[in-house]
């Protein structure tokens, strides 16, 4: 089976994760393409989401309902933090050997792969999904990678947590309907509790 993980915060999930697992939908017509949250970036210790695990789990269920290569994995919430990347491969493997794994992943942090955690055996097991605007990055020798070119998408997760927490709009078409009226009402249930 063809399988693409899509490892990150999703704090919350927005429309230019979407753009990203939409790529790679229509450039390696995956069986299913994984939505991972992770509970806790290893490059963002000592930071607070603004939603809990479960809060984001059931935003990406929304984002991603009727799509039908799409799902969502709470393997990560599982783990014991810091979330890592090399980790939940090993883990996938271990329950689907047969899949021939793909890892979706922007530019910036194609560049910061040599900081990651085992980031070697990762490129043993999987083939990076490099999304990027404008020029394809350099590849990395030995290492499997598909660059895959797309929409330049102006989401930004750290604007659209500020313009939540001050009740703000959020940019038309950032965040899926959805989302946006999930987020908002678990931001009530925290300022009323």
């Amino acid at each position: 089976m063809k399988t693409c993980l899509f490892g990150g915060t999703f704090d919350p999930v927005h429309a230019g994760h979407m753009v990203m697992a939409r790529a790679v939908e229509a450039a390696i017509t995956p069986d299913r393409i994984v939505f991972m949250p992770a509970a806790q970036s290893p490059f963002k210790v000592g930071e607070d989401n603004l939603f809990t695990p479960r809060q984001r789990v059931t935003m990406l269920r929304a984002a991603v309902a009727g799509w039908a290569v799409a799902e969502v994995s709470e393997m990560d919430m599982l783990l014991p933090a810091p979330s890592w990347s090399w980790r939940l491969v090993e883990m996938w493997l271990k329950r689907n050997p047969a899949d021939e794994l793909y890892w979706l992943l922007g530019t910036d942090e194609w560049a910061e792969l040599p900081r990651w955690s085992r980031w070697e055996y990762l490129a043993q097991n999987v083939i990076f999904a490099v999304y990027h605007r404008g020029e394809p990055p350099k590849p990395r020798p030995g290492v499997r990678a598909l660059f895959l070119q797309g929409e330049q998408h102006p989401a930004s997760a750290t604007h659209i947590r500020s313009c939540l927490r001050s009740g703000r709009a959020v940019p038309q078409g950032w965040l899926p309907g959805a989302v946006e009226n999930l987020a908002r009402k678990y931001l009530e249930e925290s300022a009323s509790s």
